[in-house]
């Protein structure tokens, strides 16, 4: 879940979004003017984040950093794919 607030309001509860943001894992936007929000996310997200970014994507660290993001709801999940024999048949 993400929380979109002021950037007033922000700084009045700043306490209570910071907690949320490291407790509950959520993403807080913070709406300015002119078109420069920003957001706020925890440092463990983002390194799972950077560390999906600068691995190859058939690679372990990038398989960990992927599933990492899937738990923290970053990334959808991924689809379980259904055992096909038909696929195997084709390598008899």
């Amino acid at each position: 879940m993400t929380v979109v607030v002021t950037q007033s309001d922000f700084r009045v509860h700043i306490k209570k979004y910071l907690d949320q943001v490291s407790d509950d894992d959520e993403i807080v936007y913070i709406a300015r003017s002119n078109s420069r929000s920003i957001a706020v996310i925890s440092q463990e997200k983002m390194y799972w984040m950077e560390k999906a970014i600068q691995e190859k994507e058939d690679s372990l660290d990038y398989a960990v950093a992927q599933d990492q993001l899937i738990k923290r709801q970053v990334l959808p999940d991924d689809p379980i794919g259904e055992d096909n024999d038909d696929y195997w048949e084709q390598f008899k």
